[in-house]
């Protein structure tokens, strides 16, 4: 605790800089911004005045004007609530602005006069604030604005066209995934298929512009889930529970130092509500069934909510493999087939509590609860050759076992002096164990049973965070944020492996791999942040970030001998807003990326006993290099975005595949610590509303990328490799609204070939189609969609070396129809939660390069 008292001081003492969008240009508005970095595409449903409504020629000042709008019944956030500033003596709206997410507002450069100011928001009546005199040099503070909520349904309000599916803030791309249609029933990989940046693959990997080394988050939070398997995580969650997906490519200095290529938040649909309210989803589809509930319960100044969400999922699939293994002696050729079919249940649960202790001050908790039981049957049919001529053919009946339960605990609390400064303290605990079981039965041609075997794999992962923050604005134009942050982390594994005849007993034999793996990791972090915004249109946002890391390491033999090791994370953010609709923006980071469980746990997993995989737990952390430009535009009814972005990497983690000393014709994959990779490339997508109730949206990524490391060569030396080539991929989405309440959507992706160090990783692509009814009354709807209806997909990948060379196909049956249900209970009363959360961004989760 010393150690952590004293590293947070020095960060905080560290001269640095940091800026964040204070609120756009001028009157916190206008031109290409709502005055939070949001892009304002011509959607008819954007909350903030329209440029051409306001009066032309007015004269700017020096004043301000600030204020927060909140919820009258329940005190609490009026969140995004349009303001306009109108002149008394012409009656014209003269400038307007959108709260924040905490209500705040700021409209910036007011002139001397008269004024009142007209806040409204869906669902709340229109409230006027007269009589509002500047004077030169005089800001003016409203304090609390209260708005009342509307005695009319929400039913009854019509909203004519639709808000963008993609939006850009200051330092991230928004994707809004309940807007979404084609995706309902299925898990958040399917969402997350179709954001910008974003490609997941067959096995839910997730990679952020061609890197996989990234950290993914559930509303601004971590979960040992996630820590242990990225793509296990995502089957767990619902697409139907998702609200947004957050892409964070330049993270600022007050995140945690993890994720080499950026941060992934996902951000769940929750809502406060006055009262009673009860939200049921649920589908049904060839390949799966989904059901969710959520209840939401608030009388005061205490909010509660209970949701639960299950998911089923059933899918077969197929696959080959042919690899040949060099010898000094003699040469083996593997031909393998297996047929398969997978069958899990995913689901969580939580429960959360929110109190205003009072005005400026609120506690907030939640307990969540996850699980996951995927079950696989595999029949494998291999031959081996020897020099060419066939010596065995084995037949082998596999069921594998892929369990884990995870339990994620928060406690928060903050406190607001004044506007914009506030202090927080969150507190989170995380435990997950996970069982990683296969059994094998061995059998004759005729399918007699010969042998059996099974590999049992306990692991358990638990964490501790705690952290503290405070910002406060120092003048009009800057403001400084500080924290300080531990976390600690438990990580165990214990595997062995057991073999019985055809009938008997399980028993161990010497021959037969076991151990277990005991593994600490402490990290102290501390940060100090700066934000300078200039009035020609510059925002300068740079920082400093130190982290130290200590790691007790042990097996069943020997300690793990790793050294701490201590890391200055500097970042830095300047835009420049060249146009009255464009942005111009620089960044530049270092990141760091420290191994998971998957990676760590040595279990030697031989449920194939031709392709083997078993992790290391003496990987060091890589470090990144980030460098990105980009531009954004609104032009006439598109928005568009480009940018261009160099990353180097050292001591990069990828997966490194050698021939078995012990098992003929085997090869054993596992993590290594390579060397170099390098990745330049570019990213172009655009939002469209070619009609009002029409839009279309889409990209197109391309990565260049080059890495090398070290190889075993035929003679047992080793040899410096490389390899390079192009990535490319792209998507492409559309929604229509039809009249009837009814909506259409079609959304088609792909990837290219990735390169690997040993190879390549073969390409892929998908598509859906949906369509949804929503009932008359809005609090329902019915939806049908449709994936991959023309057939299932296609995966082939290689890997070669001096030693061996493998090619494997995988065939997934994954043509999907569904049928989807949703129905409301309640009535809405946007407000909300005013609470902080402990983001640990900082863990591999499993995946690779």
């Amino acid at each position: 605790m010393k150690k952590f008292i004293i590293l947070s001081l020095i960060s905080t003492l560290t001269l640095s800089a940091f800026a964040q969008f204070p609120g756009g240009p001028p009157g916190g508005g206008g031109g290409g911004g709502d005055g939070m970095g949001r892009s304002r595409t011509n959607s008819p449903n954007n909350a903030a005045p329209k440029a051409n409504i306001l009066e032309d020629n007015q004269p700017k000042g020096n004043s301000k004007i600030t204020g927060f709008i909140v919820d009258e019944g329940v005190t609490a956030a009026v969140e995004f609530a349009s303001i306009s500033l109108i002149n008394k003596a012409t009656n014209k709206p003269v400038d307007g602005t959108m709260a924040d997410d905490k209500g705040k507002f700021s409209i910036t450069r007011v002139a001397v006069g008269d004024y009142k100011l007209l806040v409204s928001f869906i669902g709340y009546e229109d409230k006027t604030i007269d009589n509002i005199k500047i004077e030169k040099g005089k800001d003016v503070d409203l304090a609390t604005i209260k708005l009342k909520q509307s005695t009319k349904m929400l039913n009854e309000v019509v909203v004519t066209g639709q808000a963008a599916m993609i939006e850009e803030k200051v330092d991230r791309l928004v994707y809004n995934a309940e807007k979404d249609l084609t995706s309902k029933g299925g898990d958040a990989a399917d969402v997350l298929r179709k954001v910008p940046m974003l490609t997941v693959d067959l096995d839910g990997n997730v990679s952020l512009r061609g890197t996989s080394n990234i950290r993914v988050l559930i509303n601004n939070k971590p979960s040992t889930i996630v820590a242990s398997s990225v793509a296990d995580a995502l089957k767990m969650l619902p697409a139907d529970m998702i609200k947004s997906v957050e892409v964070i490519t330049s993270p600022s200095a007050k995140y945690d130092a993890e994720g080499s290529g950026g941060i992934i938040n996902i951000i769940t649909k929750k809502v406060t509500l006055q009262g009673i309210t009860l939200n049921l989803d649920s589908g049904v589809g060839l390949r799966g069934t989904n059901f969710g509930l959520n209840g939401n319960y608030r009388q005061g100044k205490l909010g509660v909510t209970l949701g639960g969400f299950g998911r089923l999922i059933y899918n077969k699939s197929a696959g080959s493999l042919e690899q040949t293994t060099n010898g000094s002696s003699n040469n083996f050729m593997t031909r393998q087939t297996n047929t398969g079919f997978d069958n899990g249940m995913f689901g969580r649960y939580n429960i959360g509590l929110d109190y205003d202790i009072s005005k400026n001050q609120s506690l907030a908790g939640s307990v969540a609860f996850g699980t996951r039981n995927m079950n696989r049957d595999l029949d494998y049919t291999t031959q081996l050759f020897s020099n060419n001529l066939l010596s065995s053919t084995s037949y082998r009946e596999v069921d594998s076992k892929d369990l884990s339960n995870s339990v994620d605990l928060n406690l928060d609390y903050i406190r607001t002096f004044k506007p914009s400064q506030e202090w927080s303290v969150s507190t989170m605990y995380s435990q997950n164990h996970l069982t990683n079981n296969f059994d094998a039965d061995i059998l004759s041609g005729s399918n007699e049973l010969l042998s059996r075997m099974k590999n049992l794999n306990s692991n358990f992962n638990k964490e501790f965070t705690v952290q503290s923050d405070f910002t406060s604005p120092i003048s009009k134009n800057q403001s400084i944020e500080f924290g300080a942050k531990g976390i600690f982390r438990q990580v165990n594994s214990d595997f062995n492996y057991l073999s019985a005849g055809a009938t008997g007993e399980y028993y161990s034999t010497p021959g037969n791999p076991s151990g277990l793996l005991n593994y600490s990791q402490n990290i102290a972090s501390g940060y100090l942040s700066y934000t300078f915004s200039t009035k020609n249109k510059y925002i300068f946002k740079a920082g400093t970030r130190y982290e130290y890391t200590t790691i007790n390491a042990n097996d069943l033999e020997n300690d793990i001998l790793i050294p701490a090791y201590g890391n200055l994370v500097p970042s830095i953010n300047v835009s420049k807003k060249i146009t009255k609709n464009s942005t111009l923006k620089l960044a530049y980071n270092k990141r760091i990326q420290r191994p998971g469980l998957q990676q760590l746990n040595p279990n030697f997993n031989a449920a194939n006993p031709q392709n083997i995989s078993v992790g290391n737990p003496n990987l060091k952390p890589e470090i990144t290099d980030n460098l990105e430009l980009s531009m954004s535009s609104n032009i006439g009814k598109t928005y568009l975005n480009m940018s261009l972005f160099g990353r180097q990497t050292n001591n990069a983690i990828t997966r490194l595949a050698t021939p078995s000393d012990t098992l003929e014709g085997a090869v054993i994959t596992t993590f290594q610590n390579i060397g170099q990779q390098r990745s330049m490339g570019s990213n172009i997508f655009a939002n469209v509303f070619l009609t009002p109730k029409w839009t279309l949206n889409g990209g197109i990524d391309l990565l260049y990328t080059y890495m090398e490391g070290q190889t075993q060569t035929l003679d047992g030396t080793y040899k410096m490799i490389n390899n390079s080539g192009f990535v490319i991929g792209g998507r492409l989405q559309t929604q229509l609204q039809l009249p009837n309440n009814w909506a259409l959507q079609g959304f088609g992706g792909f990837r290219g070939n990735q390169v690997q160090l040993q190879g390549t990783q073969g390409s892929f692509y998908m598509y859906s189609v949906g369509v949804r009814k929503d009932f008359k009354n809005k609090k329902g709807s019915i939806g049908l969609a449709a994936d991959n209806f023309f057939g299932g997909m296609t995966m082939r990948t290689t890997l070669n070396s001096a030693l061996f060379n493998q090619a494997s196909v995988m065939n997934i049956y994954n043509q999907n129809v569904k049928l989807t249900f949703s129905y409301k209970i309640g009535k809405m009363s946007f407000v909300q939660k005013k609470t902080k959360s402990v983001k640990n961004e900082d863990v591999m989760g499993g995946s690779e390069n």
